[in-house]
């Protein structure tokens, strides 16, 4: 195929402040997929998250406000860098570092319907508790911060319209506290970064990929996008092609941030099927033993977890790892002569003790190896005394009977 040995090229044609318009050609559909569903869900921005109503007299309940309010998009340039994650923060409920407050104190004086909107959302100083505050981990987020950075998107722009919040008339009032923070679109979509994701392929449909309802004229009813004078259009006589693949899509979005994304869950996705050999090369990390000595585990002759030249600080059940000889050592967990230990071969009766005996015996199962004969009687079928069949089990010198 002519894409085989092909480099990706990627050709933009129309490139604004909010999104960007280009080709992307010589890859897999899976590739161009991937890239939407990153930009969609796993780019960080910031969002309102909780919302405190002081005070609310409009006719909008509570939830219904804050569930607009989380909805507002906010300014989140190198949101990466310019503000933590709740979870890796070390406050207790939230500081200037992991969150932004937002505050809307609006009230209507006037005789005439009052719209409240996002642009009279105010960025303020975060109000810290007094017990979380010794617990905070000083940084730079502050500083990597831009001057609209969790302000509205839009706001004081004449050229971008507010988002409505609600309205209100003469003597209602709204007041109340907003803490915006960090998270991703697969938590929430308040936090995804664009509305939607779209890319095209085969505007023709070529690959037959799509089956176009109609009821007299399938190209008139269907007419074609703008993507299709980037093609050539088929021929009537064109045989149709079973093993053809997309190689040429049209995408519509912001791009920059998803494929920094992107890029970092493959070089994660690499690194974790790297061997053992190869991890311990890049990593240079060596598992730490049970006394603070770093040794790897590996089995050594006999079947035991050892460390190879000492035993000491083993991350396994060994001998120096664990303690006494009396731990486990051998092949296999078995009973030896006279102590309590785990010996080295399969379960089986020692001397003079009363553990798990090398196979049912005559005083269990009466010398048979079914159940069904008693000692001494020609009766079969399960007995009721102790030594024919299965009775209640009673302690003889040599162990349980059954």
């Amino acid at each position: 195929m002519q894409y085989e040995d092909a480099e990706p090229i990627v050709r933009i044609r129309e490139l604004k402040k909010d999104r960007v318009n280009f080709v992307l050609e010589n890859v897999d559909l899976a590739l161009a997929n991937s890239i939407r569903r990153v930009v969609m869900a796993d780019i960080p921005t910031i969002a309102i998250d909780m919302v405190e109503i002081h005070s609310n007299t409009t006719v909008l309940p509570d939830e219904f406000i804050a569930h607009r309010l989380g909805m507002v998009p906010l300014v989140s340039a190198n949101c990466d860098e310019g503000i933590r994650y709740t979870r890796d923060c070390t406050c207790l409920s939230g500081c200037k570092y992991c969150a932004i407050e937002l505050r809307l104190d609006v009230v209507c004086n006037d005789n005439r319907t009052m719209e409240v909107t996002s642009n009279q959302l105010e960025v303020v100083e975060f109000t810290t508790d007094s017990g979380s505050a010794d617990n905070v981990q000083e940084g730079d987020e502050i500083a990597k911060r831009g001057e609209a950075f969790g302000n509205p998107v839009g706001k004081n722009d004449p050229s971008v319209p507010p988002v409505l919040i609600c309205k209100m008339r003469k003597g209602q009032e709204l007041r109340l506290r907003c803490v915006a923070k960090k998270g991703i679109a697969k938590e929430h979509a308040k936090w995804s970064p664009c509305s939607a994701v779209a890319f095209e392929y085969d505007p023709y449909n070529k690959l037959r990929h799509t089956t176009h309802w109609y009821e007299a004229d399938e190209r008139a009813e269907w007419p074609l996008s703008e993507n299709a004078k980037e093609e050539e259009p088929p021929r009537d006589d064109e045989p149709f092609d079973f093993i053809a693949k997309p190689r040429k899509f049209y995408i519509r979005q912001v791009m920059l941030k998803g494929l920094a994304e992107l890029q970092t869950k493959l070089a994660n996705l690499i690194l974790a099927l790297k061997p053992p050999a190869e991890m311990d090369i890049v990593s240079g990390a060596v598992d730490t033993g049970i006394n603070g000595q770093t040794a790897a585990w590996a089995p050594v002759t006999g079947g035991v977890w050892d460390t190879g030249a000492s035993r000491a600080g083993s991350g396994s059940p060994s001998r120096a790892g664990w303690g006494a000889p009396s731990a486990w050592e051998g092949t296999s967990p078995a009973q030896t002569g006279g102590t309590a230990n785990w010996g080295t071969t399969s379960p089986g009766q020692a001397t003079n003790t009363g553990g798990w005996g090398t196979s049912p015996t005559h005083n269990v199962w009466a010398g048979n190896t079914s159940p069904n004969v008693g000692v001494g009687s020609s009766s079969t079928g399960w007995g009721s005394s102790s030594q024919q069949g299965w009775g209640s089990p009673n302690q003889q010198a040599n162990g349980w009977n059954l």
